[in-house]
């Protein structure tokens, strides 16, 4: 559904809501109703409408008072918690520009962040290794630490919000800076994405529409608010639709919450929904759950007992994005009555790209059509370009870079590779910097090929290379499944799936072997970005002597 080329950016502004103007709305319609709910320690602490905007307004009162330039950088580092929107929206309404830096960020990209966007206030929360990442916040730095223990930092909540609040209602102009996004790219220095209160709230407000979400909704907030995905499509479309957020108190409660909350709307990633899988294997095997599904009378039964063990039961809309989800993933759950949605989209745009909504079984593996309003083109180079209201103003100064990123017409270059069938369904086929060059001279792009890997349940993660080799080579992570099997087992399992696909490759695709990782890549050894992507380049660089050695055998195994 293409954009009218023809609007102008008046039009788009006087189409978007600010997201205070929506709450303000919330606070008189339904005030005592709740929208957030918080676990501390195993109880669940509710927050109204009416709670959340006082304690926002108080926020602000104490940026107010802080005298700070208008539309300074505050950051925001912490997992997600009620008090990460109450910021969010205090600093709006304080006239200020929200800098989100992700929980797993390491010392080099806290004070790359901290410097490059000149923040000047800093709230931090609960972490993945605190003491390490508090000690690496600059000392020049101001901070507040949120309510939870071990945070040491300048001011502490209560104190910072022990003031009367504002007691007006303001409203932001739409054109301004609402935000400063730093994408968590596999490669290089994290870019500040730019993004005004028009070009983040149009997308957020439009998902109302397109994914048909309204006050009944309920979501749970656990994916990274610092990632454009859940600041869209969780925390902003809530403030639009009006309906009720849960957040996870840690790892281990997380099923926990998951039930508590018993989403209705259910976002995650493709490394998760297979934990998921995995986890509902380990209670009942494979063959076990075949034969029990193959029951007429059975069937709907165990397929709603799973749904329930997984606290996704009343969910109406499951959604996977940011990397591929293997088909034969989709293909299961959709058995137990899971119907995943594959979506794109990227910081760029708002995350506002495709949806596969409604489900279709017969397009698994395209990542959907676009959004009422965004306009998207295969160029002639296979890339795919986007236009639309929600695409980003700029990189936070880098002009160069912004004008590499736009066409002369607009679109944004996305890097992604791929096609569109004849009922505008999109499959991406990889990115335009994955493809490299074989000793040959031949050009190979990973993504299909890896895509055929992830069908096997035994692989984890995998990564297709082979720069300036004689023939690609797949390196792999073995599932939790896996690496309980027998070793001859597991080996004789890929090399089936290697000899299925390599019969499915033209010759220069062929691969030569495969290798098992002992070690898992993580967002800790900095081999995953915190979207769970991974860091192709960096992996390469680590593991170049694995990579180029010599094996006889078309499986092997190396520390």
């Amino acid at each position: 559904m293409p954009l009218d080329m023809n609007a102008t950016s008046t039009d788009t502004e006087q189409q978007v809501t600010s997201p205070l103007k929506m709450l303000y709305h919330w606070e008189q319609a339904r005030g005592d109703d709740t929208y957030l709910t918080q676990p501390v320690t195993g109880e669940y602490h509710n927050y109204s409408w009416k709670q959340v905007a006082n304690l926002a307004r108080r926020v602000a009162a104490r940026l107010q008072s802080m005298a700070l330039p208008p539309q300074s950088r505050i950051a925001i580092f912490s997992k997600n918690c009620a008090e990460w929107f109450i910021t969010d929206l205090g600093i709006m309404m304080a006239g200020h520009i929200s800098v989100p830096i992700f929980a797993t960020a390491g010392e080099e990209t806290i004070h790359y962040v901290v410097q490059h966007a000149d923040v000047r206030l800093l709230f931090v929360g609960k972490l993945d290794n605190t003491a390490e990442q508090v000690a690496a916040i600059p000392n020049h730095l101001e901070t507040v630490a949120f309510p939870y223990p071990d945070l040491p930092a300048s001011h502490q909540w209560a104190e910072f919000i022990d003031c009367d609040p504002i007691t007006d209602s303001p409203e932001p102009d739409m054109a301004q800076t609402m935000t400063i996004i730093y994408t968590s790219g596999s490669t290089g220095q994290p870019k500040g994405v730019v993004h005004t209160y028009n070009s983040i709230c149009w997308a957020a407000e439009s998902s109302l529409n397109d994914l048909q979400v309204d006050q009944s909704d309920r979501s749970l907030s656990y994916l990274p608010l610092a990632h454009i995905t859940e600041r869209v499509l969780v925390e902003l479309s809530s403030l639009y639709s009006g309906g009720r957020i849960y957040f996870v108190e840690s790892l281990d409660t997380f099923q926990r919450d998951v039930k508590e909350c018993q989403p209705t709307l259910f976002i995650s990633v493709p490394r998760l929904w297979t934990k998921f899988q995995m986890g509902v294997l380990a209670k009942m095997p494979q063959h076990k759950l075949d034969i029990l599904l193959k029951i007429p009378l059975v069937r709907g039964l165990i397929a709603k007992k799973i749904r329930q063990g997984l606290g996704l039961d009343h969910a109406r809309l499951w959604a996977s994005g940011s990397a591929p989800l293997a088909p034969a993933v989709i293909e299961w759950f959709a058995k137990l009555g899971i119907h995943i949605s594959e979506g794109w989209g990227m910081t760029e745009n708002s995350a506002y790209g495709t949806a596969s909504v409604p489900f279709r079984h017969d397009k698994i593996g395209s990542i959907g059509r676009p959004y009422t309003g965004v306009d998207i083109r295969i160029a002639d180079d296979n890339e795919i370009q986007v236009k639309s209201p929600c695409n980003m103003k700029e990189y936070y100064l880098e002009p160069e870079k912004t004008a590499e990123v736009f066409t002369d017409d607009g679109y944004l270059r996305t890097g992604d590779r791929g096609c569109i069938d004849e009922e505008g369904y999109i499959r991406i086929t990889g990115r335009l910097k994955d493809i490299f060059k074989t000793a040959k001279g031949k050009y190979v792009a990973p993504a299909p090929i890896e895509a055929k890997f992830m069908e096997n349940k035994l692989v984890e993660q995998v990564c297709v290379t082979g720069n300036n080799l004689p023939q690609p080579v797949a390196l792999l992570v073995l599932s939790e499944e896996a690496q309980k099997l027998d070793s001859d087992q597991v080996e004789t399992s890929l090399r089936e799936t290697f000899t299925s696909i390599n019969q499915r490759l033209e010759s220069h695709q062929v691969l030569d072997h495969v290798i098992i990782m002992e070690s898992e890549w993580t967002i800790e050894n900095d081999l995953l970005t915190p979207t769970l992507k991974v860091k192709r380049h960096i992996l390469e660089e680590r593991y170049d002597d694995v990579i180029h050695a010599q094996y006889d055998a078309p499986v092997v195994r190396v520390a």
